[in-house]
């Protein structure tokens, strides 16, 4: 079907992103490719002339609040020329364009080409699942004080239940020039802190026979930096003691690590095809709180993994409070289409799966309590992020406590130092102090 839409929306686009930092990066580059060509930003809930959902497939989950927003997007403005990427359209590109409400079907990494696949659309359907070559270069982050920086792509673990790898392809990584130069861009457009991410991060390098992550950073150490950097998901095989000697003397590194651990039982991990066992696990964390007391380890795990006993569960509930991690994300298993797992007997049922959730929910709720409490009393740097409603500002420790705080102590985007006077499962209350 063509579009034509009328009047000052016509070259107007709206965003709505699903799932991980990398899609936040992938928008970002989308955002700016828009913003190149002369069309101007509006929120997804406005009349648009062109709206682009980057999609998450991790989850059935994740596929349902895509079709969600594909028909609501719609729904506000029949006119528009309506784009989907990302990975559930690279991974089963005919579930979305089976959707009548659906113009544009692009797979993942279409920063660079997705405009004229917009424009392509306004007089018919346009479907590309080829992945473009070549990295968008951005230096903002529209509405935040904290840039993402997608330095790696493509994964080739293919743990049994994960999907990724056949959304996002083979490993890539950007070349450590491209890197420096975005961040140095960041740093000049005002970002007081980084997040590196990727697909695999600690695989940075891997392809292409460059520099390691380690090398990267300590490049990155020589170069203009952010008062803050933070590293985003990164797998436990990928800490290496290399790797940690060389955050150790980043004075920009912020302390604090998500360690996908998905399981705290051997055996479980091992049908998930996951390299490591709780022990390994275990050395890695222990090795992070002896370099860097304090800090926010948070984790992933999975509950009711097809086959997954009782006792099972009950070992991996009794690994994940003896971690004592500071948050925990929580997942009840989701079998996606062409992965092993899918095929899996020995389901757990739906009332028994609710039950692992809810009780491992409350073991991570009591440990970020535990984990928050541990600092009251002292004052901590925090980089203000948001307003809330002009009553309170937020913003993150360098360990990840989200932290609230009377508006008119500070701005957005200033650090600033907080003495922490309350907290709850969620994070921190405290009151801005002089900096002595």
């Amino acid at each position: 079907m063509g579009h034509a839409v009328a009047g000052r929306e016509a070259n107007t686009v709206a965003f709505y992103t699903l799932g991980c930092k990398v899609n936040q990066y992938d928008t970002e580059a989308m955002k700016e490719a828009f913003l190149s060509s002369g069309y101007s930003l509006v929120n997804f809930d406005d009349v648009a002339g062109v709206y682009v959902i980057n999609t998450c497939t991790v989850t059935a989950r994740g596929d349902a609040k895509s079709r969600q927003a594909i028909r609501r997007a719609r729904r506000r403005n029949p006119g528009a020329v309506v784009a989907v990427t990302g990975c559930y359209t690279q991974v089963d590109p005919g579930a979305v364009a089976s959707m009548p409400e659906v113009d544009v079907v692009a797979g993942t990494n279409q920063g660079t080409q997705i405009v004229s696949l917009v424009e392509q659309a306004r007089s018919g359907r346009v479907l590309s699942t080829e992945r473009p070559a070549g990295w968008p270069q951005i230096a903002q982050f529209e509405g935040r004080t904290r840039a993402v920086l997608k330095i790696q792509e493509g994964c080739r673990q293919f743990c049994s239940y994960c999907i990724v790898p056949y959304a996002r392809g083979p490993l890539r990584s950007q070349p450590p020039q491209d890197v420096l130069a975005q961040v140095r861009r960041m740093v000049e457009s005002g970002f007081k802190e980084i997040v590196l991410t990727g697909v695999h991060l600690g695989a940075y390098g891997l392809d292409a026979g460059g520099p390691s992550l380690a090398g990267l950073l300590q490049a990155m150490a020589r170069a203009p930096m952010p008062p803050r950097l933070r590293l985003s998901s990164i797998e436990p095989m990928d800490l290496s003691p290399d790797l940690f000697g060389v955050l150790k003397d980043l004075p920009a590194f912020c302390e604090h690590l998500h360690v996908p651990l998905q399981s705290g039982s051997a055996e479980v991990l091992k049908a998930m095809n996951r390299p490591y066992g709780p022990a390994e696990f275990q050395g890695i964390v222990d090795m992070a709180r002896s370099l860097y007391p304090g800090i926010g380890i948070t984790t992933d795990v999975i509950v009711g993994y097809p086959g997954e006993t009782e006792k099972q569960f009950q070992e991996s509930l009794d690994f994940v409070g003896e971690a004592r991690f500071s948050r925990l994300h929580v997942f009840r298993f989701s079998p996606r289409p062409g992965t092993p797992a899918a095929s899996l007997g020995g389901r757990v049922g739906a009332r028994e799966m609710a039950r692992r959730s809810d009780e491992m929910i409350r073991l991570g709720r009591s440990m970020s309590l535990a984990f928050h409490q541990g600092f009251i009393g002292r004052t901590l740097e925090v980089l203000v992020e948001e307003d809330q409603a002009g009553e309170a500002l937020e913003g993150f420790t360098r360990n990840y406590i989200r932290t609230h705080f009377p508006a008119g102590s500070a701005l957005s985007n200033e650090i600033v130092a907080v003495r922490l006077d309350e907290a709850s499962p969620d994070g921190a209350r405290g009151r801005v102090v002089p900096v002595t």
